[in-house]
């Protein structure tokens, strides 16, 4: 089944808003903290929320005709994110530094951008449009 660049594009969309509201709300240079570290510390809310959220990322990855070995990938990241907070206390502490969502997100965006070319950032999300990933439309000045 072919997928529709638009349709990919909006999965890209829909996966960056995941990124950031689970793992980017603060950064502070290379680390961030979202949702999902925040509620690491809530037993029961985290779970719901991880599941959720992960569940959102591997719906639009089949939406968006990821690769097998994406799709993989990304489960990988979001068991490993769910199985931390499963030990209390220090898995929670684990689960909040440990970029799950984030993980398995931009390695949906990545196989996005190799099948159907870079995206758009969302309005709102920094400022104006610009073209993500390798390929850049550059003009002369």
């Amino acid at each position: 089944m072919a997928v529709s660049r638009d349709r990919a594009h909006q999965s890209w969309r829909t996966a960056e808003r995941v990124k950031r509201l689970s793992d980017r709300l603060v950064g502070i240079g290379p680390f961030g903290l979202g949702l999902d570290g925040i509620l690491a510390w809530v037993p029961g809310a985290n779970s719901i929320y991880s599941i959720a959220a992960g569940g959102l990322l591997v719906i639009e990855g089949l939406a968006a005709g990821a690769s097998l070995p994406t799709l993989l990938r990304m489960g990988v990241y979001l068991a490993a994110d769910s199985a931390s907070s499963a030990v209390p206390i220090v898995g929670w502490a684990v689960d909040t530094l440990f970029p799950g969502h984030l993980m398995a997100a931009t390695a949906l965006q990545k196989d996005i951008e190799a099948r159907h070319g870079p995206a758009e950032m969302p309005h709102g999300w920094g400022g104006k449009k610009k073209p993500r990933g390798k390929l850049r439309n550059i003009t002369p000045r």
